[in-house]
């Protein structure tokens, strides 16, 4: 095989240019070094920083880690910020096959690298630039053509200096070297887990190499493994009898790409006349709205000019009774009459006419009415009946989009059922914006293989209109009913919870992705309880979240357990966090406490006034809604159910915190707050109970293992 007729399979699918330096994924897809760290990178910014630019341009956000009991004061600074360039994200999907790649806690570190595509893309690196020169990378400029390369040096040298650095007698005469190449590989392939032991096992069940720390007490220890000189001759053979296989089939290929492209020509000829036949349809409703369009407007036009004549006979006769014209003129002339005889003939008509001109002018009433309100087309019906235009359904039923399983956080998750799954080829997501003037915006289409879709770069705090309809070839079925969802009022903040600062691992359980922090109600609880005799009360555990908000509109949610006894979740200032962590436990009252929470004595003489920190208490399937001066105080208006999800809202420009329903995206309570120091996420546990951090809406497909 030319090696310039290979070009297709050496693409990295991420930057869609030769691979350099590529990684194996778990699902087997190689992807460029750079391409994955800046995937991952990419990914934790869309889930920290602001988030898509038509969201919010104008607020950035430094990205602080939680401060630690010794740095706070440093930290909460202004002009301190994270500078790390290791991402934390560890999950993505792969550019090649969409599936949600997880690297794990070792991260890139633990993917090998492809050195055989490596050098495969070398070689045609060389045939493509033919002529192009390998220059030495030792000579001074101007340097000269290198004849050789060292392996172990990882360099290219000319004559000259290649017997310069390596010296006969010496070690590095004995290096190995090849012909002119920039691809340096390692001699011996070593396992990214223990950096220090050599690969020399394939484990079969995940088909990777790995070494015998893997298998002994690594993640392999209870899988299926063989020696490598065994897989490879296994691999060998099986790839080797499968290319003699397919170049044997080379004629069927052939023929077989022909018919494809007859295929193709039929296709084209068929969606041509397909497209006609639409035309065709088309024009014949065209048609007939021109004919109604027609009539209607005809109907209209006389209705209007018989109103417009009796409205003109009415002004004539109006202008009749006014002085010098028409009626009264004539009436003054006839007045002017002598003679009784002639008199009394003519003016027993006109005082006739005189005395209905006198009762209408009493009782003015117009002689038409202006108003076309029965001339509306309702076209509502056909409205509706166009909007659900599409090709011959054939019997296929609509799909229904399950309203539970779909939701809306940093991306929207559409998930939808069709009673006849097997009968459906694909499906098609539409959503379109809902504008506040309910302006008609038009449909986003997006072709959907599975029975689930994550839409992403949706405007913040808008409500979308979703709809799915199922495919069969070219015969689609009705589409679904709509579903109206509602972003979040900002971009998603992303962050974990903090087990260093101000963490208490006797009553606090964190799990291991630190995304759900547990209350245990133990022993220590029990003991602590005992103070209560002696007018001490127990104190209330707080956890805060790892990074921090200098600036910018902000937006998360948790799940608070429904065995929760008491939690306080909002946002506290760090100097708040350092005087809070710093004092005693089980030494003060939460109630009483000065500024201890929303619910102390202090704030019910004062709730507006701006504090740098607000909790809102959760607990026993309620919510309990601090005072304020705008809202209903009586306890029964205060006490809400608890909803599945809520969430919480800062815009730290303005000063202001909000509590949202996520259920509804429906705030349910807001205040002032004090942004000058950085802001953190905070939650407080007493008793029993759990916080589960919202996970962000990913995208998710089928589990690659499956393929494997």
């Amino acid at each position: 095989v030319t090696i310039k007729n290979i070009e297709r399979e050496l693409i990295c699918p991420a930057c869609k240019e030769l691979f350099t330096h590529p990684l194996i994924l778990p699902c087997q897809h190689s992807i460029c070094h750079k391409c994955v760290k800046e995937l991952l990178l990419t990914l934790d910014d869309s889930f920290n920083d602001v988030g898509s630019d038509n969201s919010n341009q104008s607020s950035p956000r430094l990205r602080l880690p939680s401060p630690s009991m010794d740095k706070i004061d440093r930290i909460s600074r202004p002009g301190w910020k994270r500078c790390s360039l290791t991402p934390r994200t560890t999950t993505f999907p792969c550019p090649g096959c969409e599936h949600d790649v997880d690297l794990g806690e070792r991260g890139i570190n633990g993917l090998f690298r492809n050195f055989t595509l490596e050098t495969i893309v070398e070689r045609y690196r060389q045939a493509a630039r033919a002529a192009t020169a390998i220059m030495c990378d030792l000579c001074k400029p101007p340097p000269q053509e290198s004849t050789k390369s060292c392996m172990d040096c990882s360099a290219s040298y000319c004559n000259e200096c290649f017997k310069i650095y390596h010296p006969w007698g010496t070690a590095k005469a004995q290096h190995e070297y090849v012909g002119p190449t920039t691809n340096f590989r390692p001699k011996i392939l070593m396992c990214p887990e223990h950096e220090t032991e050599r690969i020399n096992m394939y484990c079969e069940l995940c088909r990777r190499p790995v070494c015998h720390l893997c298998k002994l007490g690594g993640n392999h220890s209870n899988h299926r493994v063989t020696t490598m000189s065994s897989a490879y001759k296994t691999l060998k053979e099986k790839l080797s009898k499968d290319i003699d296989y397919l170049i044997g089939k080379e004629s069927q290929v052939k023929s077989q790409i022909s018919e494809l492209n007859l295929l193709m020509k039929e296709t084209e000829c068929n969606g041509e006349r397909a497209k006609e036949e639409a035309i065709t349809h088309f024009e014949k409703l065209y048609e007939i709205l021109d004919e109604r369009k027609s009539s209607v407007l005809k109907a209209i036009d006389t209705s209007k000019k018989l109103r417009l004549d009796k409205f003109q006979t009415q002004v004539e006769e109006y202008q009749g009774l006014l002085e010098n014209s028409g009626l009264v003129g004539y009436a003054q002339e006839v007045l002017k009459e002598t003679d009784q005889s002639c008199f009394v003939q003519t003016a027993k008509q006109l005082h006739f006419r005189i005395q209905k001109a006198t009762e209408s002018l009493k009782s003015f009433r117009p002689a038409a009415q202006t108003s076309f309100e029965d001339y509306v087309v309702n076209t509502s019906k056909q409205t509706e009946l166009l909007g659900e235009l599409s090709f011959f359904s054939s019997g296929i039923e609509a799909p229904e989009i399950n309203e539970e399983q779909s939701k809306v956080y940093n991306n929207a998750l559409i998930n939808w059922h069709h009673p006849e799954k097997d009968k459906a080829d694909s499906y098609v997501l539409e959503y379109r914006k809902i504008n506040r003037d309910e302006e008609m915006l038009p449909w986003n289409e997006i072709e959907v293989c599975g029975t689930s879709k994550v839409i992403s770069d949706l405007e913040s705090n808008c409500n979308y209109a979703f709809r799915v309809r199922a495919y069969k070839g070219s015969i689609s079925s009705p589409c679904s009913r709509e579903l109206v969802l509602h972003t979040p009022p900002a971009p998603v903040f992303n962050f974990l919870f903090d087990d260093k600062c101000g963490y208490n691992n006797e009553r606090l359980l964190l799990n291991l992705k630190r995304d759900r922090v547990e209350s245990r109600a133990g022993f220590n609880l029990l003991l602590a309880a005992e103070r209560i005799q002696v007018g001490y009360y127990t104190s209330l555990d707080y956890i805060i979240g790892d990074v921090g908000i200098t600036k910018g509109k902000h937006f998360w949610a948790f799940r608070v357990e429904s065995y929760s006894y008491l939690v306080k979740a909002g946002v506290a200032s760090s100097d708040k966090l350092q005087e809070w962590l710093r004092s005693p436990r089980d030494a003060v009252s939460p109630r009483y406490e000065q500024d201890s929470g929303h619910d102390s004595g202090s704030e019910d003489a004062c709730f507006d006034s701006s504090q740098p920190f607000t909790l809102v208490t959760i607990g026993m399937k309620k919510v309990f809604i601090p005072k304020s001066a705008t809202s209903a105080n009586e306890p029964e208006n205060r006490v809400l159910p608890m909803p599945t999800s809520i969430g919480i809202f800062l815009d730290h420009d303005k000063g202001r915190v909000a509590f949202y329903d996520m259920d509804h995206m429906k705030c349910l309570y807001e205040r002032q707050v004090d942004c000058s120091h950085t802001m953190y996420p905070a939650f407080a546990l007493m008793g029993s109970g759990g916080v589960q951090l919202e996970e962000p809406v990913t995208a998710k497909y089928l589990e690659y293992q499956g393929d494997m």
